[in-house]
Order: structure tokens, then C-alpha cells, then sequence
């Protein structure tokens, strides 16, 4: 460790001629270092005032869990509202992508055009219009990512979502197959027919047209391209888990191939769960680490 930047941090010295390669830097502290996997070339270690407006003294801890030299796929974690947005704002000890992260993913979350709180022509792209979901900025946003860094593989690009998150997940394969290669939908409201009346005729309006047909996962299910895990709940009171069966029943009819986990006695969010986000995790890195 040196503050030869005027911040406490780690340097990589070459014992041969004495230079120093940084290993970490910023206008924040190494507080100091837990351990070293010489195997692993990680380094566990604590650090503060790494993060702007907090108590400069709170310790964080931290892993060197990245070789820029390397390629890395990603995973984006989509929740596409319309009700609110995904994007978090704050920090926390642990979020569920941090799983993802630490199997070699790069993990984004992205809000689209769609979400509410911007203006209202922003916000009015969703109405009888869910499937959109935002993909055109979400693939903008990531290709031009992969041009400022090097590292991220658009090549291999999974998606994961629960909820209106897991219909965003399974239509990312429908609509864009040329750029999402394996997605995770957990809970899906795949067809606004079927979830309950209060959210979906706030978006989608009533009566009943043919904008729902239009935006249904059970109708283009024979449009499916790509990796698809579906997982459900079958005792879930939040999204009917009918709808998605109905998904299963119509992938099957189109003789497609993908992957279905009912969790007998799970509610909403099953994917989240510990066997959930285990399977979810094993999916991605079989199509998009293994398989490459």
C-alpha cells in the first residue's frame, strides 16, 4: 500500500526494477487487505469513502471479482415498469445481481423509454405497447458501452427478469433474438388477458383489442429464438401463474426448446429464492460461458 497519489492504495510492485503498477485508485481509501488467493489472482480487502456523501469512515469490503484484458458476457436484470422504474438509486449490502457478478458477468439495468417519472411522451411509449419495454435503448445503451469498453462481450448477452420483468425477459427473445441469446423469465405476466385488471387495463386500456394480441408472449411464442428458462410459482397471488403455463403449453405446440421449473408450492419471485437464483446462475454460464 502507498499514498504516493495522495490516497491510500494498493500497487502491484515488479521486484526487478522497483516500478509500481496500480492496482486500485480514486479519491478513496485501502483501509486494508483480508487476503490474497495467489490461485485466483484476487485480493479481498476493506476500503472507505468510496462511495460520494457517505460517512467517509464506513468501511466497505471489496474484491479485485476483474482483467480487463478478458472479454466478460452480460447479464441485464430488466424490470421495464411502466409504474416505476428500475435503475437503483442507493446503495445496499447486497443486491441479487451481485450473484451474477461474481460468476464473471458484467450486469447492467437499464431504464428505458416506457418508465414513468421523465416526461409524459416518454412514458406514453408503453401504452398498448408493454412489449417494447425499452429494447431500443436498452441495445443502444450496451453497444455503445462495449465501444468505450472493450471487456463487454454483446456477442453473449442473457437477460433476467420477474414479474412485468419476466414478460420484458421472454419478449427480448421474441422481438430481439439478433442480440439477447438465453433469458431467465420468472413470474411472467406473458399475455395482459390473463393478470389482474387493475394493472394491465391501466396500460394496455379497455375494452379488450387486438393490442393485447400484439403484445402477448403466449401468441408469438412460435417467434421464439434463443435460450429461455420460464419459472413459476404455483401458488403465486400477485401474476396468475396460468399465464405461464400457457406459455409452456404454446412453446410446446410450436415444437420449440426450452426449459420450465414449477415450484409447487413457490409464490411470486421464485427465481429469486435460492434455488431459483442457483438454477438461474447454472443457465447462464452454461449458454453463455460453457457453450462459447
Amino acid at each position: 500500500m502507498s499514498e504516493r497519489s495522495g490516497w491510500n492504495h494498493l500497487y502491484l510492485v515488479n521486484r526487478s526494477n522497483g516500478r509500481c503498477q496500480p492496482i486500485t485508485k480514486g479519491e478513496w481509501v485501502v483501509r486494508g487487505v483480508e487476503h490474497v488467493d495467489a490461485d485466483k489472482r484476487q485480493i479481498y480487502f476493506r476500503a472507505s469513502g468510496i462511495l460520494p456523501g457517505q460517512d467517509p469512515y464506513f468501511i466497505h469490503y471489496a474484491r479485485i471479482n476483474f482483467d480487463s484484458k478478458k472479454i466478460y458476457p452480460v447479464i441485464e436484470s430488466i424490470y421495464a415498469g411502466p409504474h416505476s422504474y428500475n435503475v437503483p438509486k442507493n446503495f445496499k449490502t447486497y443486491r441479487r445481481e451481485q450473484c451474477f457478478a461474481e460468476l464473471g458477468f458484467i450486469v447492467v439495468q437499464i431504464d428505458g423509454m416506457g418508465t414513468n417519472w421523465r416526461s409524459k411522451s416518454f412514458h406514453d411509449v408503453c401504452w398498448k405497447n408493454l412489449k417494447d419495454a425499452g429494447f431500443p435503448d436498452r441495445i443502444a445503451w450496451m453497444k455503445s458501452a462495449a465501444k468505450k469498453y472493450p471487456y463487454i462481450d454483446i456477442t453473449r448477452v442473457g437477460i433476467f427478469g420477474v414479474s412485468a420483468g419476466g414478460q420484458n425477459a421472454m419478449r427480448a427473445l421474441i422481438d430481439h433474438a439478433d442480440f439477447y441469446k438465453a433469458a431467465v423469465s420468472d413470474s411472467g405476466c406473458h399475455d395482459n388477458r390473463m393478470d389482474k385488471i387493475w394493472w394491465n387495463e391501466a396500460w394496455m386500456g379497455w375494452p379488450v383489442d387486438e393490442s393485447y394480441i400484439k403484445n402477448s408472449n403466449v401468441a408469438d411464442a412460435p417467434k421464439l429464438k434463443g435460450k429461455l428458462l420460464l419459472t413459476v410459482g404455483l401458488q403465486d397471488t400477485n401474476v396468475d401463474p396460468s399465464s405461464t403455463l400457457q406459455v409452456v403449453d404454446a412453446l410446446i405446440k410450436a415444437d420449440k426448446d426450452f426449459e420450465f421449473i414449477a415450484f409447487h408450492s413457490g409464490g411470486h419471485g421464485v427465481a429469486v429464492t435460492p434455488y431459483g437464483m442457483r438454477r438461474s446462475s447454472e443457465f447462464f454460464v452454461r449458454h453463455l460461458i460453457q457453450e462459447q
